[in-house]
């Protein structure tokens, strides 16, 4: 391959010579030049990688009126061809300053300074010599293939596993998620895509202060879709104690999780609603479990109440404020919407009661205790009452025998 001087000089190439005092100095290649190696789709360096150029999809990319040497400027003053076999990399920041200085704050631009091999480079994304731009449906980074893209790696079992990328295969995630489906099977470019969340070349950690994804900027970063939703929770009692800084306060991924969200109108969904308000509220969620509504939910059935039906999902507030739906002022309208008729000597029942807490539930706690001591006592009774019947009956079955 790097020996075809024959074929670049039948090819009309001039070797360029050192100008001489007085000469001009010697003209650059143009694409011609190049694509008399390049544009052979056979073309290949010596450890079998491809090096050819498609010239019509070069011609139709974003770069397509550029020069060769614009980007490969080591080029640009050669003398001897066929070039050295490897050149510098290729400098994107030289036109694209702005996108370039943002990748080097991102995790991939870091990864790669630490000398990563495996975090996304400017080609990994946009292609190489058939870069198009993202408004381009064929582009790389358009909206509909952008999670194709990213899940090259971000959906690679063996580059997650060398990179050890904490998240693991977020991309099959996304593509069973309600977003992925929205986005890649219904082709709704109204659903978000990886940049949408996690944003394109400044792409940070969730762990990293002002990253889209941190603890603090997740409500934001989904309001800019789901608006009228994040107006509710910023009224709720979950936002204002991540506002101060609660760590242990949720925001939209814990309870619908980053990349695997589901509808939330299905009944598996509601089903899961328990466990998951659980995973905070647990004491709250274990005296649930003990009522109608927790054993009726744990059969499988959703036409009893569940935590978002009383509460709220996203406006939740404590019963102290007036304007909670578990408030006193609001418990009959709250229980009323499932039980007709609802009053306010209806609402005096306890909807948490539990048996294990006296101070709570004296009267259940009383009526727990009797039942440990009835239960076992009446099988106990009758247990031994049946052992000692069993043995009269042994002792006279013998004596009849003996006696026959």
């Amino acid at each position: 391959m790097w020996t075809r001087i024959c074929t670049m000089l039948a090819a009309g190439w001039l070797i360029a010579m050192p100008a001489a005092a007085g000469q001009s100095a010697p003209k650059p290649p143009a694409n011609d030049d190049c694509l008399a190696c390049h544009g052979d789709s056979t073309a290949k360096r010596d450890d079998g990688r491809t090096i050819a150029v498609d010239a019509k999809r070069f011609d139709a990319s974003k770069h397509g009126p550029m020069a060769c040497v614009d980007c490969h400027q080591d080029l640009a003053t050669a003398s001897e061809f066929p070039h050295q076999a490897k050149l510098k990399p290729v400098d994107c920041a030289t036109c694209h300053d702005g996108p370039a200085a943002k990748y080097a704050t991102g995790v991939h631009g870091r990864s790669r300074e630490n000398g990563s091999t495996l975090a996304a480079a400017c080609g990994d994304c946009h292609g190489i010599h058939d870069i198009l731009g993202a408004a381009d449906a064929a582009s790389p980074t358009s909206h509909l293939n952008l999670p194709r893209t990213c899940g090259k790696c971000h959906g690679n079992l063996d580059i997650i596993k060398r990179a050890n990328i904490e998240i693991g295969d977020v991309a099959t995630r996304y593509h069973d998620s309600i977003h992925g489906k929205a986005l890649e099977k219904s082709g709704l470019l109204v659903a978000p895509s990886c940049v949408d969340c996690h944003g394109s070349h400044d792409i940070t950690r969730s762990r990293q202060v002002g990253s889209k994804t941190s603890r603090a900027n997740v409500p934001a970063t989904c309001g800019k879709c789901h608006e009228g939703i994040l107006q509710k929770y910023d009224a709720g009692v979950h936002a204002a104690a991540l506002k101060k800084g609660d760590s242990r306060a949720p925001d939209c991924a814990d309870c619908h999780t980053p990349h695997s969200i589901q509808r939330a109108d299905t009944d598996t969904w509601r089903l899961a609603v328990t466990a998951e308000c659980g995973t905070c509220h647990a004491p709250v969620v274990d005296s649930f479990r003990l009522t109608f509504h927790g054993k009726v939910t744990e059969l499988g059935f959703t036409r009893v109440a569940a935590c978002a039906d009383c509460h709220g999902a996203h406006d939740i507030l404590p019963a102290s404020n007036p304007a909670s739906r578990v408030s006193k002022a609001h418990l009959v309208e709250t229980c009323g919407a499932c039980h007709q008729g609802a009053n306010e000597r209806f609402v005096q029942y306890d909807p948490h009661p539990d048996p294990r807490d006296f101070k709570r539930s004296a009267v259940l706690w009383w009526a727990n205790r009797f039942y440990w001591v009835l239960i076992p006592g009446c099988f106990g009774f009758f247990g031994l009452h049946s052992l000692l019947w069993f043995r009269r009956s042994r002792q006279e079955s013998h004596t009849d025998r003996s006696q026959s």
